[in-house]
């Protein structure tokens, strides 16, 4: 009976330094995350005043006239904005296209890549080019559209944050498609 008792007890010594030990690995702290953030898919309005163009707009977006035909789109909830940036042509046609050019590249600093997409709309006159940064950088898509002869717009998004590219990629992704829908809707007057 002794011997029983002994055998008993060993057994279950021997299971609870088992469990004690089978348990080794030290817990390791969980590496940084960023919140999954999904937007709803706003409605799109024509945005149409005394301006020379026209454009569609989301809905869920506050747009404010900045005066001389300048524009910003405000999306609160993401802490960002598009600015549209209204200029007529007078014959400086290339400086103004120099310009665009040199506000995408000067971002080139921070930036992991840049990519550019010309856009051609030959029925409504429409020409320009779209340019998403990757990275780091202060914007992260630009565009500008021109008839060639009279009209010049520029549109850029910026974050009300510094940029971190990880945490402002669902609300950049968002944004773009809107200023995508601005640019390839936009119609001159």
């Amino acid at each position: 009976m002794k011997l029983k008792h002994n055998f008993i007890t060993t057994i279950v010594a021997l299971g609870i330094c088992l469990l004690l030990t089978s348990c080794g690995d030290e817990p390791k702290p969980k590496p940084e995350a960023f919140l999954r953030l999904d937007y709803n898919m706003g409605d799109y309005a024509t945005y149409n005043n005394n301006c020379p163009y026209i454009f569609d707009y989301n809905t869920l977006a506050a747009v404010k006239d900045k005066g001389n035909c300048n524009f910003t789109i405000q999306y609160p909830k993401m802490k960002a904005t598009i600015f549209l940036t209204y200029k007529p042509v007078n014959n400086n046609i290339n400086l103004l296209l120099r310009d665009a050019e040199k506000l995408t590249y000067d971002h080139v600093i921070k930036a992991d890549d840049i990519s550019s997409q010309p856009f051609l709309n030959p029925a409504n006159k429409v020409y320009g080019m779209f340019s998403q940064v990757g990275g780091d950088a202060a914007t992260n898509a630009q565009f500008y559209v021109t008839d060639s002869t009279r009209h010049f717009l520029t549109g850029s998004m910026y974050f009300y944050a510094k940029p971190n590219f990880d945490s402002v990629m669902p609300a950049a992704a968002y944004i773009k498609e809107d200023m995508r829908t601005i640019m390839e809707s936009l119609r001159w007057k």
